[in-house]
């Protein structure tokens, strides 16, 4: 791509001997024209991924300490939090720990469900952990439950309709007329979404809903729904082939499911810089929380250790701009602390923020170097993000091109905490390793590693621990951070109109149907 002439030529210092060490950050990091003067080059060289593997450390210790996790609403988040916090007042920054409630979901043992008639059977089931998929799956905020009842049969287009979304099953309160208290409600994926399902469910009377997958092509599958807000009753999904052997005749089921859904309070973590011009803010962000089946050190233990690292080193530094850097919660139940925060800013203080940059892991065991495509120069999935996200996104090509080593994009496809951001106008971009998507061929021969596995086999497991990390991805990515946190923090230019006219169109254009909640999942 051209470089602008805000970005300027980078260049590079003594890069293959630093390539040689994987936990030695690249000692001469590529650098905007004009170069840094001496005192913020070596800031920059001071950023080592040493300091962030010891972060990570914390972060591993912290979740063994608290049930293995690291969760939004869990003692492990709050542990985490705290001592995010302790580092950054003691690099010199005004923090902000930002209260928000959410709604908290954690699935404590593996569901079961059986037919005890007619032919009794037992269905396989998914476990918390997502580590397989079975028959059904406890969706995200069910209630807790163990109940024998009979299936009553919820308004079922059996066969399945010709186009997504033509059940609309449960979706009225009038589809439960003559529904008998006390059974179960067997109902279809489509049109509403799950939470509105379950809830006519509910006040039917129901005991517990089981809610199948429509049947089309691309909808047959076990559903591993998201109902978004707890409700009483349990709620499971399962496989088209299920919900139909279920609904062939009058069928008693056992369904036990053993969960907390509540609701809790979390916090975002923020911190000011006491330097630079306060109408002119310099932001970037990562998610400190992890889901409940694991600690979540690369997701997102690693964005999280590499933004403090960088945060540390600039605490104390008379910058041209203000810095603003976040460690957000519960973003693996939908972004809610970075939409939280955003949602909660004034006009005048969002125009303050020129961009916004994000990291969300930085480290995957199976990487690949995923810049966010500001530009839509693939002019494939989600469109470009607002004016000067083209900008951002070639200081990390110019990055890495200048240190030979290869890379990719990745759509802003709103599956981290960008999406706020974007979607109110603020120019944004970051870096990516992949999560439980699968590395093709073609970036095995740019990057290493397997293809046709994924880029984080742990992803969203327990195994997510410091073992998960590969040093050469965070060692690279740290760089990266730490040379746009600089270059970013002194610039006379940076990227972007001060303008949000895009913004409304923007969230028109990528806002989905919302018919149903299939839960999020990085790419």
């Amino acid at each position: 791509m051209r470089i602008t002439s805000r970005q300027g030529v980078f260049r590079v210092l003594t890069v293959a001997a630093a390539l040689a060490l994987p936990l030695t950050l690249v000692p001469a990091a590529a650098y905007a024209d004009p170069a840094p003067n001496p005192a913020q080059k070596k800031l920059i060289d001071s950023i080592t991924a040493p300091a962030v593997k010891k972060h990570l450390q914390a972060l591993q210790s912290i979740a063994d300490a608290n049930d293995g996790i690291r969760a939004a609403g869990t003692s492990g988040h709050t542990a985490s939090r705290d001592y995010v916090v302790s580092k950054l007042k003691k690099a010199g920054y005004t923090v902000t720990v930002q209260p928000f409630e959410f709604a908290y979901f954690e699935e404590l043992s593996t569901a079961s469900m059986e037919r005890v008639s007619p032919n009794p059977r037992a269905f396989t089931p998914t476990p918390p952990d997502g580590s397989s998929v079975g028959e059904f799956a406890t969706m995200s905020y069910s209630g807790s439950g163990n109940v024998t009842a009979t299936l009553q049969n919820i308004d079922l287009t059996l066969p399945p309709g010709p186009t997504p979304s033509s059940s609309s099953s449960g979706c009225e309160a009038s589809d439960f007329a003559g529904f008998t208290p006390g059974n179960i409600a067997l109902l279809q994926r489509g049109t509403c979404n799950f939470i509105v399902k379950a809830q006519n469910a509910q006040a039917a009377g129901a005991v517990a809903a089981i809610i199948f997958n429509e049947g089309q092509p691309g909808r047959t599958e076990t559903l591993r729904g998201n109902l978004g807000e707890p409700v009483s009753i349990p709620v499971v999904g399962t496989s088209f082939a299920v919900g139909e052997e279920l609904a062939s005749a009058t069928t008693v089921v056992h369904l036990k499911t053993d969960t907390v859904s509540e609701f809790r309070t979390t916090y975002n973590v923020i911190a000011d810089s006491k330097w630079g011009d306060p109408n002119k803010v310099v932001m970037a962000g990562a998610h400190l929380d992890s889901v409940t089946a694991g600690p979540g050190i690369n997701d997102n233990g690693s964005g999280s250790a590499a933004t403090l690292a960088v945060a540390e080193a600039l605490g104390k530094i008379p910058t041209k701009n203000r810095l603003r850097f976040a460690w957000w919660s519960a973003e693996e139940l939908g972004l809610l602390g970075s939409d939280f925060y955003v949602a909660s800013l004034p006009a005048a203080e969002a125009a303050k923020i020129k961009l916004y940059l994000n990291y969300d892991m930085v480290a995957s065991p199976n990487y690949a170097f995923k810049i966010y495509d500001g530009d839509d120069s693939d002019a494939t999935g989600a469109p470009a993000g607002p004016p000067g996200s083209d900008e951002i996104e070639k200081l990390f090509v110019k990055y890495f091109d200048t240190l030979r080593q290869g890379h990719n994009g990745t759509d802003f496809d709103g599956r981290s905490d960008y999406g706020p951001f974007i979607a109110v106008g603020i120019p944004a971009g970051g870096l990516f390793t992949g999560a439980e998507g699968v590395k093709t061929a073609e970036e095995a021969a740019l990057f290493g590693g397997t293809a046709g596995q994924p880029y984080d086999s742990c992803y969203h497991q327990a195994c997510d621990t410091i073992a998960n990390i590969n040093d050469k991805a965070l060692a690279l990515n740290t760089g990266a951070i730490a040379t746009a946190a600089v270059v970013y923090a002194f610039s006379s230019d940076l990227p972007g109109p001060d303008t949000r006219a895009a913004a409304a169109t923007r969230r028109a254009a990528t806002a989905g149907t919302g018919a149903d909640i299939q839960g999020r999942a990085k790419n």
